[in-house]
Protein backbone atom coordinates (compact mmCIF):
# COMPACT_ATOMS: atom_id res chain seq x y z
CA UNK A 1 0.00 0.00 0.00
CA UNK A 2 0.91 3.29 -0.62
CA UNK A 3 2.16 5.07 2.37
CA UNK A 4 -0.75 7.86 2.61
CA UNK A 5 -0.12 11.66 3.54
CA UNK A 6 -2.73 13.27 5.89
CA UNK A 7 -5.09 16.40 4.75
CA UNK A 8 -3.15 18.96 7.55
CA UNK A 9 0.60 17.28 6.05
CA UNK A 10 -0.01 18.47 2.24
CA UNK A 11 1.07 21.95 1.45
CA UNK A 12 -1.16 24.48 2.41
CA UNK A 13 -1.24 26.88 -0.97
CA UNK A 14 -3.07 23.21 -2.08
CA UNK A 15 -5.16 23.24 0.79
CA UNK A 16 -6.24 26.15 -0.25
CA UNK A 17 -7.06 26.11 -3.84
CA UNK A 18 -9.39 22.64 -2.74
CA UNK A 19 -11.27 25.14 -0.16
CA UNK A 20 -12.08 27.08 -2.73
CA UNK A 21 -13.99 24.75 -4.65
CA UNK A 22 -15.54 23.15 -1.74
CA UNK A 23 -15.88 25.94 0.54
CA UNK A 24 -14.63 26.55 4.15
CA UNK A 25 -13.80 22.95 5.93
CA UNK A 26 -15.45 21.88 8.64
CA UNK A 27 -13.79 18.41 8.99
CA UNK A 28 -11.45 16.28 7.72
CA UNK A 29 -11.33 12.73 7.85
CA UNK A 30 -8.29 10.59 6.27
CA UNK A 31 -9.55 7.27 4.72
CA UNK A 32 -7.11 4.32 5.50
CA UNK A 33 -8.44 1.69 2.59
CA UNK A 34 -7.03 2.15 -1.27
CA UNK A 35 -3.84 0.93 -3.13
CA UNK A 36 -3.58 3.81 -5.81
CA UNK A 37 -3.40 6.83 -3.91
CA UNK A 38 -1.61 8.68 -1.65
CA UNK A 39 -3.76 10.96 0.44
CA UNK A 40 -7.73 9.92 0.63
CA UNK A 41 -10.23 12.37 2.49
CA UNK A 42 -13.37 13.13 3.37
CA UNK A 43 -14.12 16.52 3.51
CA UNK A 44 -17.25 18.09 5.18
CA UNK A 45 -18.16 22.06 4.40
CA UNK A 46 -21.58 23.67 5.06
CA UNK A 47 -21.99 22.61 0.97
CA UNK A 48 -21.68 18.80 1.59
CA UNK A 49 -19.33 16.49 1.59
CA UNK A 50 -16.46 15.81 -1.21
CA UNK A 51 -14.30 12.70 -1.03
CA UNK A 52 -10.52 13.64 -2.26
CA UNK A 53 -7.86 11.80 -3.30
CA UNK A 54 -4.07 12.22 -5.39
CA UNK A 55 -0.92 11.56 -5.95
CA UNK A 56 2.48 13.25 -6.06
CA UNK A 57 3.10 14.53 -9.42
CA UNK A 58 6.20 12.71 -9.38
CA UNK A 59 4.81 9.10 -9.47
CA UNK A 60 4.02 8.77 -13.25
CA UNK A 61 2.50 5.26 -13.08
CA UNK A 62 0.03 6.93 -10.49
CA UNK A 63 -0.85 10.17 -12.03
CA UNK A 64 -1.29 8.15 -15.28
CA UNK A 65 -3.76 6.25 -13.20
CA UNK A 66 -5.55 9.18 -12.10
CA UNK A 67 -5.60 10.12 -15.84
CA UNK A 68 -7.83 7.38 -16.45
CA UNK A 69 -10.16 7.32 -13.52
CA UNK A 70 -10.85 11.18 -14.29
CA UNK A 71 -11.34 10.68 -18.29
CA UNK A 72 -13.94 7.71 -18.15
CA UNK A 73 -15.52 9.31 -15.19
CA UNK A 74 -18.51 11.03 -17.86
CA UNK A 75 -19.41 7.44 -18.72
CA UNK A 76 -19.82 5.53 -15.48
CA UNK A 77 -22.01 8.20 -13.16
CA UNK A 78 -24.53 5.49 -13.78
CA UNK A 79 -22.38 2.91 -11.23
CA UNK A 80 -19.88 5.88 -9.66
CA UNK A 81 -19.64 8.81 -8.37
CA UNK A 82 -19.31 12.27 -9.92
CA UNK A 83 -15.96 13.68 -10.40
CA UNK A 84 -16.39 17.05 -9.56
CA UNK A 85 -12.99 19.21 -10.04
CA UNK A 86 -9.31 18.12 -10.40
CA UNK A 87 -6.70 19.90 -9.39
CA UNK A 88 -2.38 19.56 -9.80
CA UNK A 89 -0.53 22.14 -8.07
CA UNK A 90 1.92 22.26 -5.27
CA UNK A 91 3.90 18.86 -6.03
CA UNK A 92 0.30 17.01 -5.83
CA UNK A 93 -2.72 16.32 -7.95
CA UNK A 94 -5.73 16.19 -6.48
CA UNK A 95 -9.22 14.45 -7.65
CA UNK A 96 -12.43 15.88 -5.97
CA UNK A 97 -15.42 13.12 -6.05
CA UNK A 98 -19.03 13.02 -5.51
CA UNK A 99 -18.96 11.63 -1.49
CA UNK A 100 -20.73 8.49 -1.16
CA UNK A 101 -22.36 8.11 2.10
CA UNK A 102 -21.89 4.19 2.45
CA UNK A 103 -19.63 1.40 3.76
CA UNK A 104 -17.56 -1.10 1.62
CA UNK A 105 -19.29 -4.13 0.54
CA UNK A 106 -19.54 -7.14 2.05
CA UNK A 107 -18.83 -10.35 -0.40
CA UNK A 108 -19.38 -13.42 2.85
CA UNK A 109 -21.44 -15.98 2.04
CA UNK A 110 -25.48 -15.25 2.15
CA UNK A 111 -24.55 -11.12 2.44
CA UNK A 112 -27.38 -9.04 1.68
CA UNK A 113 -24.83 -6.94 -0.29
CA UNK A 114 -24.51 -9.82 -3.37
CA UNK A 115 -27.67 -8.77 -5.14
CA UNK A 116 -26.80 -5.08 -5.17
CA UNK A 117 -23.18 -5.64 -6.26
CA UNK A 118 -24.93 -7.86 -9.09
CA UNK A 119 -26.87 -5.59 -10.14
CA UNK A 120 -24.15 -2.49 -10.15
CA UNK A 121 -21.98 -5.04 -12.39
CA UNK A 122 -24.98 -5.60 -14.98
CA UNK A 123 -25.42 -1.76 -15.25
CA UNK A 124 -21.81 -1.45 -15.87
CA UNK A 125 -21.60 -3.78 -18.38
CA UNK A 126 -23.99 -1.59 -20.68
CA UNK A 127 -21.22 0.92 -20.38
CA UNK A 128 -18.93 1.94 -23.91
CA UNK A 129 -16.13 4.17 -23.98
CA UNK A 130 -15.99 6.47 -27.18
CA UNK A 131 -13.29 5.56 -29.37
CA UNK A 132 -11.72 8.96 -28.91
CA UNK A 133 -10.98 8.16 -25.27
CA UNK A 134 -8.50 5.53 -26.19
CA UNK A 135 -8.77 3.03 -23.20
CA UNK A 136 -6.24 0.27 -23.24
CA UNK A 137 -7.84 -3.29 -24.32
CA UNK A 138 -7.76 -5.67 -21.95
CA UNK A 139 -5.86 -8.27 -23.92
CA UNK A 140 -2.96 -6.19 -24.38
CA UNK A 141 -2.48 -6.55 -20.12
CA UNK A 142 -1.38 -10.10 -20.80
CA UNK A 143 0.92 -10.36 -23.76
CA UNK A 144 3.49 -11.59 -21.67
CA UNK A 145 1.64 -14.11 -20.84
CA UNK A 146 -0.05 -15.50 -23.84
CA UNK A 147 -0.38 -16.24 -27.55
CA UNK A 148 -1.63 -14.51 -30.10
CA UNK A 149 -4.29 -16.33 -30.64
CA UNK A 150 -5.16 -16.57 -26.93
CA UNK A 151 -4.63 -12.66 -26.29
CA UNK A 152 -7.77 -12.38 -29.43
CA UNK A 153 -10.14 -14.21 -27.11
CA UNK A 154 -9.97 -11.25 -24.54
CA UNK A 155 -11.36 -8.80 -26.73
CA UNK A 156 -14.23 -7.37 -26.27
CA UNK A 157 -15.98 -3.28 -26.20
CA UNK A 158 -17.15 -3.19 -22.75
CA UNK A 159 -15.71 -0.74 -20.86
CA UNK A 160 -14.12 -2.80 -17.68
CA UNK A 161 -13.59 -1.80 -14.02
CA UNK A 162 -10.54 -4.68 -13.40
CA UNK A 163 -10.27 -4.46 -10.11
CA UNK A 164 -13.83 -5.35 -8.28
CA UNK A 165 -12.26 -5.45 -4.32
CA UNK A 166 -14.39 -4.93 -1.76
CA UNK A 167 -13.06 -1.66 -0.93
CA UNK A 168 -13.94 -0.17 -3.97
CA UNK A 169 -17.87 -1.53 -4.29
CA UNK A 170 -19.30 0.96 -1.74
CA UNK A 171 -22.67 0.26 -0.32
CA UNK A 172 -25.50 2.43 0.33
CA UNK A 173 -29.45 1.20 1.95
CA UNK A 174 -30.59 0.58 -1.59
CA UNK A 175 -27.94 0.05 -4.20
CA UNK A 176 -23.82 -0.77 -4.78
CA UNK A 177 -21.18 2.05 -6.33
CA UNK A 178 -17.98 1.03 -8.14
CA UNK A 179 -15.21 3.36 -7.47
CA UNK A 180 -11.82 3.88 -8.20
CA UNK A 181 -11.77 3.27 -12.03
CA UNK A 182 -7.86 3.80 -12.06
CA UNK A 183 -7.23 0.90 -14.54
CA UNK A 184 -10.07 0.77 -17.22
CA UNK A 185 -9.85 -0.85 -19.95
CA UNK A 186 -12.11 -2.86 -22.75
CA UNK A 187 -12.89 -6.43 -23.31
CA UNK A 188 -15.31 -8.80 -22.67
CA UNK A 189 -18.33 -7.76 -20.31
CA UNK A 190 -17.96 -11.34 -18.57
CA UNK A 191 -14.66 -9.93 -17.31
CA UNK A 192 -15.57 -8.03 -14.15
CA UNK A 193 -18.18 -10.90 -13.38
CA UNK A 194 -15.06 -13.34 -13.13
CA UNK A 195 -13.09 -11.20 -11.11
CA UNK A 196 -15.84 -10.35 -8.32
CA UNK A 197 -16.49 -14.25 -8.84
CA UNK A 198 -12.40 -15.02 -7.27
CA UNK A 199 -13.68 -11.78 -4.60
CA UNK A 200 -16.89 -13.76 -3.67
CA UNK A 201 -14.65 -16.80 -3.11
CA UNK A 202 -11.77 -14.70 -1.42
CA UNK A 203 -14.74 -14.64 1.01
CA UNK A 204 -15.52 -17.78 1.57
CA UNK A 205 -18.32 -17.96 -0.20
CA UNK A 206 -18.51 -21.71 -1.84
CA UNK A 207 -18.32 -22.65 -5.44
CA UNK A 208 -21.40 -23.80 -5.99
CA UNK A 209 -23.17 -20.48 -4.60
CA UNK A 210 -20.78 -18.53 -6.58
CA UNK A 211 -21.66 -20.35 -9.49
CA UNK A 212 -25.39 -19.61 -8.83
CA UNK A 213 -24.22 -15.51 -8.58
CA UNK A 214 -22.55 -15.88 -11.77
CA UNK A 215 -25.47 -17.58 -13.84
CA UNK A 216 -27.76 -14.63 -13.32
CA UNK A 217 -25.16 -12.87 -15.84
CA UNK A 218 -25.58 -13.84 -19.73
CA UNK A 219 -22.50 -12.66 -20.49
CA UNK A 220 -20.78 -15.50 -18.59
CA UNK A 221 -23.15 -18.38 -19.52
CA UNK A 222 -22.41 -17.16 -22.97
CA UNK A 223 -18.71 -16.88 -22.70
CA UNK A 224 -16.35 -18.95 -24.53
CA UNK A 225 -14.84 -21.54 -22.55
CA UNK A 226 -11.28 -20.82 -24.26
CA UNK A 227 -11.45 -17.31 -23.46
CA UNK A 228 -12.20 -18.24 -19.86
CA UNK A 229 -9.44 -20.63 -19.62
CA UNK A 230 -6.90 -17.56 -21.24
CA UNK A 231 -7.75 -15.04 -18.53
CA UNK A 232 -7.46 -17.71 -15.93
CA UNK A 233 -3.99 -18.80 -17.53
CA UNK A 234 -2.62 -15.50 -17.92
CA UNK A 235 -3.43 -14.33 -14.14
CA UNK A 236 -2.24 -17.37 -12.80
CA UNK A 237 1.13 -16.89 -14.60
CA UNK A 238 1.11 -13.19 -13.59
CA UNK A 239 0.33 -13.58 -9.75
CA UNK A 240 3.05 -16.65 -9.92
CA UNK A 241 5.74 -14.09 -11.36
CA UNK A 242 5.05 -11.59 -8.73
CA UNK A 243 5.12 -13.76 -5.99
CA UNK A 244 5.80 -17.08 -6.82
CA UNK A 245 4.49 -20.51 -7.19
CA UNK A 246 3.84 -21.52 -3.44
CA UNK A 247 2.58 -17.91 -2.40
CA UNK A 248 0.68 -17.85 -5.44
CA UNK A 249 -1.27 -20.81 -5.06
CA UNK A 250 -4.33 -19.90 -2.96
CA UNK A 251 -4.87 -17.49 -5.63
CA UNK A 252 -4.63 -19.18 -8.47
CA UNK A 253 -7.08 -21.91 -6.95
CA UNK A 254 -9.61 -19.08 -6.92
CA UNK A 255 -9.13 -18.41 -10.37
CA UNK A 256 -8.61 -21.83 -11.92
CA UNK A 257 -12.25 -22.86 -9.72
CA UNK A 258 -13.60 -20.28 -12.54
CA UNK A 259 -13.36 -23.43 -14.73
CA UNK A 260 -15.81 -25.33 -12.93
CA UNK A 261 -18.34 -22.75 -12.89
CA UNK A 262 -19.61 -22.62 -16.54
Amino acid sequence: MTPRTHWNDLPRPLRAAVEARTGPLIAAGSVPHGLNCATATNLTTAQGSTFVKGVPLHDAEACAAQRWEAAVNPYVLDVGPRLRWRIAADGWELLGFEHIAGRHADLSPGSADLPLVAETLRTAQTVRAPRHAAVPRFADRWTRFLGPGELRLLDGDTLLHTDTHPHNLMVTADRAYLVDWATPALGPAWVDVAYTAVRLLEADCVPVDVRKWAADFDCWTSADPRAVAAFVSANCRQWETVVGPAAARPSNARFAALLTMR
